[in-house]
Parts: C-alpha cells; sequence; structure tokens
C-alpha cells in the first residue's frame, strides 16, 4: 500500500474508532459557530478556549446578534484570551456579513479567505468543516505529525518548509471526507503524537513511522528561528477621587490595544523601574498635571506576564486624591462597579481586583474615623 494511502487510512480509523476528544464544536454544522471556533483557537489551546466558545455562544447565539453587539461588550468577553486584535478582527467580520453581505457567510475557500482574521489554516478548517470542500489544515499538531510520520526535517517557519507541508498534507487529505480528515490529524497531533511525552507505544502508526524507527522523536519537528523575547516594565498608578478611579483606553498599536488601563509608565531595564517604584510619586502627578493632595494607600507586589514574544512586569500604586480637587478631563473616571464592565488586560485584573477593593474599604475607613 502506498505510504500516503496507509497514513490516510491509519488516521480514519484512529479517528472513527478509538478518538474520543470531546469538543464542543466537533461535529458543528453551523457555519457561525465553526468560524467562531476557528478564530478563537488561533494561537490558543483548545481547553483555553473551549470556556471561552461556551461564553460566546451563550451571550451571542446568532451573528446578528454578535455584530450588534457594542466592541467593548465584546472585548470584555474576550478578555483574558490574548492576542486582541483577533477579537477585533471578529466583530469586524461579524458586521461585515450581517450588513453587508445579508446575513450570508461566504461559501467558497477564496471567499472565506477575504475575510478580516482568516489566513490559509482558517480557511481551510471552515471549508472543510462547514461546507465539506476539499481542503487541507495545516498548524502545529499536523507539522508534528506529518514532520515525524514521513521523516520531513525541513523548518516547519521557513518559507520552503511551510511549502512541503501543505504539498504533503493536501497529497494526503481524504478528499471525499475531508472534514473527518482534518479532524482526525488535529485530534492525533493533541493526543497522541503530543510535542512531550507523546505516546508511541499506544500510536496506530508506530510501525512505519520514520521518527519512531529511527528513533527521532524529539528531533522533529525544526525549527528554523528562535523566537526573540522582549522584557517591559510598567508602573501603574491607581488614582482614586470621590469615589471613582481614573482610567484610559490604549489606543496605540501595541499590546492589549483598544484595551483599558491605568495611567502609567513604561521602563526598559528592571532597575530603573524599581526605582521609580520608590520614588516620591508628586513628580509623576506634577509631571501630569495632577495638583491634588494625595495619600499613598498601597504599593503592590510586582506580577509577572508571559506573552508569546514578551515579558510584562507589572506593579502599581494606589494613590487617593483629595476629595474636594477637580477631576482631571484628560482621564475617564468610573465607579469600581463601571470598572467590572470595562476590558483590561490580564495582568491588571490579576494585580489590581482586590487591591482596589481594598483602596475604597481604606477610604472608607478614613470617612468614618474623621465623623
Amino acid at each position: 500500500m502506498d505510504i500516503k494511502k496507509y497514513f490516510r487510512k491509519q488516521l480514519l480509523d484512529w479517528h472513527f474508532t478509538a478518538n474520543n476528544r470531546q469538543l464542543p464544536w466537533k461535529e458543528e454544522k453551523n457555519v457561525y459557530r465553526i468560524w467562531l471556533s476557528e478564530i478563537i483557537l488561533q494561537q490558543t489551546r483548545a481547553g483555553q478556549g473551549m470556556k471561552y466558545y461556551e461564553r460566546f455562544i451563550k451571550a451571542y447565539p446568532t451573528i446578528e446578534k454578535l455584530a450588534k453587539a457594542p466592541l467593548e461588550e465584546v472585548y470584555k468577553l474576550w478578555e483574558g484570551l490574548g492576542y486582541y486584535n483577533r477579537c477585533k478582527n471578529l466583530h469586524n467580520t461579524a458586521q461585515k456579513i450581517v450588513f453587508e453581505l445579508k446575513g450570508k457567510f461566504p461559501h467558497t475557500y477564496e471567499t472565506i479567505l477575504e475575510l478580516k482574521g482568516v489566513g490559509p489554516y482558517t480557511a481551510a478548517a471552515i471549508s472543510s468543516f462547514a461546507f465539506g470542500l476539499p481542503y487541507a489544515v495545516v498548524d502545529g499538531n499536523v507539522f508534528r505529525v506529518l514532520s515525524r510520520f514521513f521523516g520531513v526535517d525541513d523548518p516547519v517557519d521557513a518559507a520552503k518548509g511551510k511549502q512541503i507541508f501543505q504539498q504533503l498534507a493536501e497529497e494526503c487529505l481524504d478528499e471525499r471526507n475531508p472534514a473527518a480528515y482534518n479532524q482526525a490529524i488535529m485530534d492525533f497531533g493533541a493526543v497522541v503524537c503530543k510535542p512531550d511525552l507523546p505516546d508511541c507505544t499506544n500510536c496506530v502508526m508506530q510501525k512505519k513511522c520514520f521518527a519512531f524507527q529511527q528513533e527521532a522523536v524529539a528531533l522533529l519537528p525544526v525549527k528554523e528561528k528562535k523566537t526573540k523575547q522582549r522584557s517591559r516594565w510598567f508602573l501603574f498608578y491607581v488614582l482614586e477621587q470621590n469615589g471613582t478611579i481614573a482610567v484610559q483606553k490604549r489606543t496605540a498599536k501595541d499590546v492589549w490595544a483598544n484595551l483599558y488601563q491605568f495611567p502609567n509608565e513604561e521602563y526598559t531595564e528592571e532597575k530603573t523601574w524599581k526605582q521609580a517604584v520608590k520614588k516620591d510619586v508628586s513628580k509623576w502627578l506634577q509631571v501630569n498635571n495632577i495638583r491634588s493632595t494625595h495619600q499613598i494607600v498601597s504599593i503592590t507586589k510586582p506580577l509577572k506576564q508571559q506573552l508569546s514574544h514578551q515579558t510584562i512586569y507589572a506593579t502599581a500604586v494606589l494613590i487617593s486624591l483629595k476629595k474636594n480637587e477637580k477631576k482631571i478631563k484628560h482621564f475617564e473616571w468610573k465607579s469600581v462597579a463601571e470598572l467590572q464592565h470595562l476590558p483590561f488586560p490580564k495582568i491588571l485584573n490579576d494585580l489590581l481586583n482586590a487591591k482596589i477593593l481594598q483602596l475604597f474599604q481604606l477610604n472608607d475607613a478614613v470617612i468614618k474615623q474623621k465623623t
């Protein structure tokens, strides 16, 4: 039997008899739900994406509901999932389909690929799962399975390597049942041919798997480039006045774009960041035209968040401003209840939620003592 036919047969046999991976979008035929799940799963593990998928389906059971929802509300629902540009594209595409395409989802690979936030992988997934079109998906799981089984050592992150894997994936595809094949190879990579500790002992492919036979499982797939990591240090100023907190929307095309944050300074090295935390905050207040009597209520412990290409370090100074002063106009001032509805970066939620409540409790205690 041809090696590609063997691979396809073994994979599909495993899928229909032994694949018990449970995901809420599996076997789904509703194109809206398929598209939603694929956007959520971009750069996100299935286990993490599952709760967000269910959250979105509950809030927006139809694409019309999503299109008509305020963007800020959609961001809040997406909060903590990261790569927020996906969320913006999701909302933009929903509006395009509902208001420009009269609610009709594109149904060819080429027209699906034209949608914002949709690349070749996502277009192939939607095409095969929703419309049964013969397009092979190629993601991290697929790279790994194909590389190990066929012994392909071309780098998966190089242009030539991507082209080789795409062609190989298309040659292995079951064109009569592309949806089942695509689901099978992704699941196989997730539960059997895993990045670490693959289950080679129970693998139905082991007899003809190049990596298993040559003891090269740990060596494949090959990556050419190493991701450059960048460290960033933030000092946030949480200003409280008259029961409200100062916030601002992050508009720069950078991490956390379109999310809310507290006024802050960013530092290029850890040493100056640590020194800044200890400095008298009155200098920062003066620079920002905040001329008010203030009380430092608390300084939070540093927190770290690891993103794909960045390591974020943050701490915050919680400051209570004099109540009878005018509020600074270039900030938005929100109550704690209003803050709960604004989308914030995960690190700010982790760092400040409890501290904000503590700030108000301390202020209440001070007020009671004075009265």
